[in-house]
């Protein structure tokens, strides 16, 4: 019997999520509580309502006026994907599978992906990297591309502002490679942590120790997050972040390349 799981989203036609048009399925719940998520609602690994008060960062937070979070079937899941084949075909597209933090929810995960494979679609997993490496075992047949989120070098920094240690992200990321796993780095610049020269810097050489090939991808600050904290009458720890501009981002890139990784 395939497993059953918990999304809170799916958007069609997404072109930021790897190659061509995609449908990305947000998966429900994370180990990670970073301080400028922009998608509060995928923390919690269920559903919740409008009564449920949740503990955040010592902080007693309300959930809004709608239930986030569904329990679906891997069935049901893949009607809504293959909706979308003719688009996929079209354009080298496939499925995107986020959240949250997917891994978390491996069984699942895992028959989506061989739904996918026996379908003939491209599928990229979007991960923090946080998770047992059996995990990556696990799911590495059925997965074309990861993209892998990078936060912070300095590892009490990452402690503070994620609630995790990055060793584990750090290993499993040599371990894909090692694998020969087609992995993009993904570098979401949060104002004043994320993108401070110094962290950039770190960032840069620990790559460079990986694989100087690797692309990475460098990601604006996303100013809808502090949009859904409102709405749900959440506490924001990062509020009043501006995005960066062109230049700035055009800066940072150069940065990478300068240093002989290539930057999208």
């Amino acid at each position: 019997m395939n497993p059953i799981g918990i999304i809170y989203d799916i958007k069609k036609f997404a072109v930021h999520d790897g190659p061509g048009i995609r449908t990305t399925v947000f998966l429900k719940g994370c180990p990670l509580s970073c301080w400028w998520c922009h998608n509060p609602e995928s923390q919690s690994r269920f559903p919740e309502s409008k009564t449920e008060l949740l503990t955040k960062n010592n902080l007693k937070l309300f959930r809004g006026n709608e239930t986030i979070g569904v329990e679906v079937s891997v069935e049901e899941v893949m009607r809504e994907v293959e909706k979308d084949i003719v688009f996929f075909d079209e354009s080298d597209g496939g499925v995107t599978f986020s959240g949250g933090e997917p891994l978390m929810q491996d069984e699942f995960l895992l028959s989506l992906l061989k739904q996918c494979r026996l379908k003939d679609i491209h599928t990229v997993v979007d991960t923090s990297g946080y998770a047992d490496y059996s995990v990556f075992e696990k799911i590495n047949d059925y997965v074309n591309i990861y993209l892998y989120d990078l936060k912070i070098y300095d590892n009490q920094k990452h402690l503070k502002y994620t609630g995790v240690s990055n060793q584990l992200i750090h290993q499993n990321l040599k371990q894909l490679l090692k694998a020969g796993k087609n992995v993009k780095i993904r570098l979401a610049l949060i104002p004043g942590i994320v993108d401070s020269l110094e962290n950039l810097a770190q960032i840069i050489s620990f790559i460079k120790t990986l694989d100087d090939e690797l692309t990475v991808d460098i990601l604006p600050y996303n100013k809808i997050g502090e949009n859904k904290y409102n709405r749900m009458n959440l506490v924001h720890q990062l509020s009043g972040l501006e995005q960066q501009t062109e230049a700035e981002i055009n800066r940072v890139k150069l940065q990478f390349e300068t240093a002989g990784l290539k930057a999208s």
